[in-house]
């Protein structure tokens, strides 16, 4: 086993992209790794829930591979990184409230140690322990949000179009536009565990300046 670094801690280490301030914010989110998988429907139904299921089993064969004969070169000590999903609409016709209509990526931000091979390799390794078929669906893969605008909501996923109004009228006023419907959700509580008046979830979407005259 080797000696582990100073722990990394994405709330402490990277607090500019977990742990925004109620209020909206204007950022330059950089390319990170990570493990994802696609989607479609009612997050509530037993789909999204493998999905999520398959995406930790993947992080988790990462997290605890310092123990194993092989460990991967660079190899540091960290806390696993929550949830994260991309949603858009299957049917742009239809209301954001039907949630059947929902497309989503989902995923989980990895370490810079993760290689495509190391990802190839913690692949093999977790379809022989766990039976899920979402593990067929994964992938590693890098993704950037660049400028973007963002920031905590505190309370129920159906209250998240308050903060998105919040946010747009705050790009208005500082000289961006939202430049697309798709957004970013970064989950920080478990719904299974605290009230829906008390979850944080970080909210994001991309942005453009506005060339003014």
């Amino acid at each position: 086993m080797p000696a582990l670094s100073k722990k990394v801690d994405y709330k402490k280490d990277y607090k500019q992209f977990y742990m925004p301030k109620p209020v909206p914010d204007i950022l330059f989110v950089p390319k990170m790794p990570f493990i994802m998988v696609d989607g479609s429907g009612d997050p509530n139904g037993e789909a999204f829930a493998m999905a999520v299921e398959a995406l930790y089993s993947m992080s988790y064969s990462v997290r605890m591979s310092y123990k194993s004969k092989d460990v991967p070169v660079g190899y540091y000590d960290y806390t696993v990184f929550p949830l994260e999903g991309q949603w858009d609409l299957l049917d742009r016709s239809k209301p954001a409230t039907d949630k059947s209509n929902f497309k989503y990526t989902v995923m989980i931000r990895q370490p810079d140690f993760l290689t495509e091979e190391g990802f190839e390799r913690f692949w093999e390794q977790t379809k022989k322990k766990k039976q899920n078929p979402f593990l067929e669906k994964v992938r590693f893969e890098h993704a950037e949000d660049g400028w973007s605008c963002q920031m905590m909501h505190v309370g129920s996923f159906d209250n998240e179009p308050e903060s998105f109004a919040r946010m747009e009228a705050f790009c208005s006023e500082n000289g961006f536009i939202r430049s697309s419907k798709i957004h970013r959700e970064i989950y920080l509580s478990d719904p299974r565990r605290i009230e829906p008046s008390k979850m944080k979830t970080v909210l994001r979407f991309p942005v453009n300046k506005l060339n003014k005259p």
